[in-house]
């Protein structure tokens, strides 16, 4: 939610946008223009269920290319209400891009760790994870998002809301791990910055052969899982 803030509760009626809105395309000429990716979460009107509205990130690449992910968990436990203004969405995409395969989450999606599976099998050698992860969850976000890197060998990276908003106080601390969960950056904690971090993939060639998880993971204990989710 960076384009409009999180806390945005009711406006977010008025503020999201469809993927071909002012905004993203804002996002894409500024990704053309200095030749990078961009990631960026917002508030997407969907254009075919009228109404409905979705915390999505979208990925803007250098070619002109614009896709977006569609938040799957919108937490709503606690202080958390966001079931209340979006949809769910029910996709785990991987994007091609000029660097390598690239999958999305945000924030709460980070604890189900089918989500990345499925976009790691799929092909994704970086998940990213958009977050506004308030101070009371800061220990969670930074132990689980390794766990993700190592069980999924995949490069993980993490960046976090920074300041407060409503009832919210938000810790920053960016992170990115290699596919060993090892810690190759990492940013300041309650303060704005830009993390970087010069990522080889061919790391996840190393990383892969010594830890077999995607190559062991069985389909029928995933089923195992839908029926268990289905038996609720």
């Amino acid at each position: 939610m960076a384009l409009t803030g999180y806390s945005v509760k009711d406006d977010v009626s008025r503020l999201a946008e469809t993927i071909d809105g002012p905004s993203v395309r804002r996002l894409s000429s500024l990704s053309q223009e200095l030749g990078c990716g961009i990631v960026a979460g917002m508030p997407e009107l969907d254009t075919d269920l009228r109404g409905h509205i979705y915390n999505s990130a979208v990925l803007a690449l250098p070619g002109g290319k614009v896709a977006a992910y569609r938040k799957c968990h919108p937490a709503n436990f606690g202080p958390f209400d966001e079931k209340r203004y979006f949809a769910s969405g029910r996709e785990a995409p991987v994007f091609p891009t000029p660097w390598g395969k690239v999958g999305i989450i945000i924030c709460y999606d980070l604890f189900f760790p089918e989500l990345a599976k499925a976009m790691a099998l799929r092909g994704a050698e970086l998940v990213v994870d958009l977050s506004a992860s308030p101070v009371t969850t800061r220990r969670f976000f930074e132990m689980v998002g390794p766990a993700r890197a190592v069980e999924d060998t995949v490069f993980f990276a993490y960046t976090n809301l920074v300041g407060t908003e409503g009832p919210f106080e938000f810790w920053g601390g960016a992170y990115v791990c290699g596919p060993r969960g090892e810690l190759k950056a990492r940013g300041p904690y309650f303060e704005e910055a830009v993390v970087e971090a010069e990522l080889d993939f061919g790391e996840i060639e190393v990383a892969r052969p010594l830890r077999h998880t995607l190559r062991d993971t069985r389909a029928e204990i995933v089923d195992e899982l839908m029926n268990a989710v289905k038996g609720q």
